[in-house]
């Protein structure tokens, strides 16, 4: 039986109890003593030996009323620190001051190959096989930033989290020394489930995706059948149109969905820091890259989908490099010389004509054809007009929900305005002209006068498009009439980037390709 013997603190109180019970022979197997309780396993002890040890306790002044306890608070917290620890998915190793293990769970133990009971009879250094994390964290009092660690040859990014003495019995702390450690250890796969959880975690399947017109509804059909074939995707389109919408679309109902979905816009960064982000670096790769390395998006989405937005922005260098990732599915990081193969579908959306490109020599033909085995075209929402109206009254409703307004609701004028716009911006430009026409609205019908600036741009849009011959030729003059026009407002191409809600480095080349401003 297990008691709990509250009393009164005072010196030798405990002692005084104990004495009582070795005088009736009982035996005690474990005492915890937190003041004012001291809780004690008493194997002997019955529920009608109870009152005479109540009596006895009694002669000890400052003793209250025993208490049965199912289990000692210790042993409680020793059992469900136990199962938290064999629950947790990711390896969990407590280590004390000198770098000793002294507790670690079961997924430590699976990755290192051994038991538990062997792990803890180890130091940091000889699991890691390198003396120099153990020494660092030694050194900086177990503070320490996250970093990239091998456990078992396998990459980790580990997390430290430094222990501290507890409270002394006056409440104050004894010196403020870390006295060990607690190291959280992730694999490139779970960051990528996480980041996946956290960036779509309402990514469904095709009916994310807004739309009854018959253009939507062959799409939707085409879809739904390349979207269960495990190979590479290529999405094509106009800027606007939902490509990502439709790539994570077609993600959520394949197989993988199950596993992360990662995106890199090919268009957002240079070429060095898009090659680290896709294939990862190690530990000294170049100048301000993390402490011990870092996994890149391949590694992270083992299992799943990465989709590269617009690639067509992508380098000749990176072309190389991905088309030698997707001949075999095995890469290494930059400034690494081990080979890592991951299970990873290609899902590639670009607004650029890949043909064209290839024919001018921009884009590799060989990497064309390996990223182009199934295809998928989203339509422009003008060759779709049946659901404008539709998307409107979607992207009002958000749009009225996020600003705490009532619904708001277009009238005639409004309706004719939005059917008549030719949409350059697609999808994503009717998302912007309700959002501000909600914002800027004090009304709850929306007339076309709150569109005035979409107006603005159905004209340049006729000035723009009225000697163009090619679709490629509208784009470029369009690029050009709006730079010119917001570059006067906007004269810096990071000022522009952030009025256009895009990225520096893509508006930088879109000026230069353009010659803006004018020498």
């Amino acid at each position: 039986m297990r008691v709990n013997i509250p009393f009164e603190d005072r010196v030798g109180i405990a002692h005084e109890i104990l004495a009582v019970l070795a005088r009736q022979g009982l035996n005690v197997q474990a005492v915890e003593v937190d003041p004012p309780n001291i809780y004690i396993d008493i194997p002997e002890l019955k529920q009608t030996m109870l009152p005479a040890l109540q009596a006895d306790c009694d002669q000890v002044p400052g003793v209250g009323t025993i208490e049965v306890v199912d289990i000692l608070p210790g042993m409680r917290r020793s059992l469900n620190l136990d199962t938290i620890m064999a629950v947790m998915e990711d390896p969990v190793i407590a280590i004390d001051a000198l770098g000793r293990i002294v507790i670690a769970n079961a997924a430590a133990a699976e990755v290192a190959r051994c038991t538990e009971k062997e792990l803890c009879q180890k130091s940091l250094y000889q699991v890691l096989q390198d003396h120099t994390v153990q020494h660092e964290l030694i050194a900086n009092e177990f503070c320490a930033p996250t970093r990239e660690v091998l456990l078992n040859g396998e990459p980790f990014m580990m997390d430290v989290t430094p222990v501290f003495e507890p409270l002394s019995a006056a409440g104050t702390s004894n010196d403020g020394k870390a006295v060990g450690a607690l190291l959280t250890l992730t694999a490139p796969k779970r960051i990528g489930e996480r980041l996946h959880a956290i960036s779509h975690a309402e990514v469904g399947g095709f009916e994310a995706i807004i739309g009854e017109s018959e253009q939507i509804r062959v799409l939707k059909k085409r879809a739904a059948r390349v979207a269960v074939v495990d190979a590479p995707l290529l999405i094509t389109g106009e800027t606007g149109t939902g490509k990502e919408l439709l790539a994570q679309a077609c993600h959520g109902v394949s197989a993988r969905r199950s596993a992360p979905f990662l995106e890199l816009n090919c268009a957002a960064l240079p070429e060095s820091l898009a090659e680290s982000e896709l294939f990862g670096y190690m530990a000294g790769a170049f100048t301000g890259a993390n402490r011990g390395g870092k996994p890149g998006l391949f590694e992270m989405a083992d299992g799943g989908t990465v989709f590269l937005d617009e690639v067509g922005e992508m380098s000749l260098y990176l072309q190389a490099k991905l088309l030698r990732f997707l001949n075999d599915g095995k890469f290494r990081r930059i400034g690494g010389d081990k080979e890592i193969q991951v299970d990873v579908r290609i899902i590639s959306a670009t607004h650029r004509n890949l043909r064209k490109m290839v024919q001018e020599g921009n884009f590799r033909e060989d990497l064309f054809y390996r990223l182009n085995v199934l295809h998928l075209e989203m339509p422009p929402l003008r060759e779709r007009s049946d659901d404008i109206l539709l998307l409107a009254r979607h992207f009002i409703e958000r749009a009225c929900t996020q600003a705490q307004k009532p619904i708001s609701r277009l009238n005639q004028a409004a309706t004719t305005a939005m059917l008549n716009n030719r949409w350059p911006g697609n999808v994503r430009q009717l998302q912007n002209v309700v959002f501000r026409a909600i914002t800027m609205a004090d009304q709850r019908v929306l007339d076309a006068a709150d569109l005035d600036w979409a107006e603005d741009s159905m004209q340049a849009d006729a000035v723009v498009f009225q000697e163009a011959e090619t679709w490629e030729e509208s784009v470029n003059q369009f690029e050009a009439a709006l730079l010119s026009k917001l570059y006067q407002e906007f004269p810096s191409s990071r000022k522009l980037a952030a009025r256009l809600d895009t990225s520096h480095s893509m508006i930088a080349s879109k000026l230069r390709k353009h010659g803006i401003p004018k020498k």
